[in-house]
């Protein structure tokens, strides 16, 4: 046990910010690999054949994850780990770990709730989102609802689990249990769906019910490697709740607005479905396909750089260091665009293979809504760390605000842009694009009045002038190489659509450092002289 208990320790090592972003960066990727690989596996066995089926699948996960969303997922994360941090920071381990017993158990007993209603609920909670799905699909998505509704108890408790070690800047076992999560999904679409046998009985007939029991297989074996990543941190569980600690009973005051918030977003995907129920069959699936590519390189970028600064940035206000705050916020900002920018201009030009990823061959209505999302991608990516600023100062509300405006405004638009403008399902994207514009404009503006001394300056505001220079160029050599590689008929595998993609890609990407470097980008000085120090080590040995 206790050589064990050392190779955990020495796999779940601290790391430095820079470092953890990079690893998380690296984790979200294969993450997000794995990700795509289960949703082309599952496109490629019902998209053209059982549409219908795909889309009862996408409604089955709505409620489940929507009360994971609204009771814990990023609500618990920023909430937590402030509190969490500043009793470490004081050497009060006890008081800390008393909040995090007291999370864990009081989190399951709510979820766990809420999975048996969703459960009994399933059939009115599914004519509620889906009030334009057929019989056959209606009836397939309860079944499979139900069998989903297990998320929320079993994600609930490994999230809290997932926070300790993030707070404590331990993020190996933290990024690993998504990976696992997909690995059960992929085990129940490549084994389940053929249907189970134990001792020559069958005991499940198979189909696309059977991808339903891989997510519940999934969430089993993320909520245990999660629990694998306590060892060696000295957490000391009791179950029980500590009513009277102080820390638990600030989270849960502040963890309803960040709640309400996450809620809200979560609203405008349900709003969304609820209109494409009574588009063409496969609409819902294409669309949350989209959501997910286009969500890849928010998660990536955006969320694994503020997932690593966040905890600097509340140890910063910890100690009322005001100024390494605002230099460390404004920094990061700079990062997020610097690096989203050349993404946005090839995920633009280069949608199509974007698309052929995750649906062989390619989809139309898939890569038109991408097109739109770009926009998207962008402003979502600053959002995540936007929004930490305001976390960080244990100011949930604001957002929350921010949000319930945005969110009207994005369902108003929705509506109008489908019902009123017919444009279907890219009036949903296009509302949702606008909707994250406007949401990053207003929390940043209102970051810049807070702090005592502004959030940014002219220096900022011109770095920025130079970076989308140097992306509007960019856009040019993108456009001109997807023109010599366009995308062909017989492009039908990723052997022959990845090389060109990654040629697209990489081309694109040293025409925007090239840029960066020429304009004098801070951002662009390690890249170079680390490609420099690998190009012409040999030279100068």
């Amino acid at each position: 046990m206790s050589r064990v208990k050392s190779l955990v320790a020495r796999a779940n090592q601290k790391f430095t910010i820079q470092w953890a972003a990079i690893f998380l960066a690296s984790a979200t990727l294969l993450s997000s690999l794995l990700g795509l690989y289960r949703d082309r596996y599952l496109n490629g066995l019902y998209f053209d054949t059982y549409k219908t089926g795909l889309d009862a699948y996408t409604y089955a996960f709505t409620i489940p994850d929507f009360m994971f969303y609204i009771l814990v997922s990023g609500a618990l994360s920023v909430t937590f780990i402030p509190i969490f941090n500043k009793r470490l920071a004081t050497g009060n381990k006890k008081s800390a770990w008393e909040l995090s017993t007291s999370m864990i158990n009081f989190m399951a007993l709510v979820t766990m709730i809420a999975s048996i209603l969703i459960m009994i609920f399933a059939e009115q909670l599914v004519r509620l989102i889906g009030p334009g799905l057929d019989e056959s699909g209606h009836g397939l998505a309860v079944s499979m609802m139900r069998v989903i509704a297990i998320n929320p108890f079993l994600f609930a408790i490994a999230t809290v689990i997932a926070s300790i070690q993030q707070a404590v800047g331990r993020f190996t076992f933290y990024t690993l249990a998504p990976m696992i999560y997909n690995i059960g999904i992929i085990i129940g679409a490549m084994y389940f769906t053929d249907g189970i046998t134990i001792f020559g009985y069958e005991i499940f007939s198979g189909g696309i019910m059977g991808v339903a029991l891989g997510v519940a297989l999934g969430s089993v074996m993320q909520l245990i490697v999660s629990t694998i990543g306590l060892i060696g941190l000295g957490f000391d569980y009791r179950f029980k709740i500590y009513w009277k600690n102080k820390g638990f009973r600030r989270t849960i005051r502040i963890l309803p607005a960040r709640s309400i918030d996450q809620a809200l977003d979560y609203i405008v995907g349900m709003v969304e479905l609820n209109l494409a129920s009574h588009m063409a069959a496969g609409v819902a699936r294409a669309y949350q396909q989209v959501l997910t590519l286009y969500m890849m390189p928010v998660n990536l970028i955006g969320v694994a750089i503020s997932t690593a600064a966040f905890p600097t940035m509340t140890e910063h206000l910890a100690r009322d260091r005001y100024d390494l705050f605002r230099a460390e916020l404004r920094r990061i900002i700079r990062v997020i665009l610097w690096i989203m920018l050349p993404v946005v201009v090839i995920t633009y030009f280069a949608r199509g293979y974007v698309v052929s990823f995750i649906k062989n061959g390619g989809n139309e209505l898939m890569a038109g809504l991408m097109g739109i999302f770009v926009i998207a991608i962008l402003f979502r990516a600053v959002y995540q760390i936007a929004a930490r600023g305001f976390y960080a100062q244990q100011d949930t509300k604001t957002p929350m605000y921010v949000s319930i405006f945005s969110i009207g405004l994005n369902v108003v638009l929705a509506v109008w842009f489908t019902s009123s403008l017919k444009l279907g399902p890219a009036g949903l994207a296009l509302a949702q694009s606008i909707m994250a514009m406007i949401e990053v404009f207003i929390l940043l503006t209102l970051l810049h009045i807070r702090l005592p001394t502004g959030l940014f300056d002219k220096e900022w505001f011109m770095a920025v002038g130079r970076m989308l220079a140097a992306a509007v160029i960019t856009a040019f050599a993108a456009y001109g190489l997807v023109l010599i590689l366009q995308l062909q008929s017989d492009d039908l595998n990723l052997a022959s659509t990845l090389p060109k993609f990654s040629f697209i890609t990489f081309a694109s990407s040293i025409v925007y450092l090239g840029l960066s470097h020429l304009f004098k980008l801070s951002e662009a000085r390690p890249v170079v002289r680390k490609i420099s120090s690998l190009v012409f080590a040999k030279k100068f040995r």
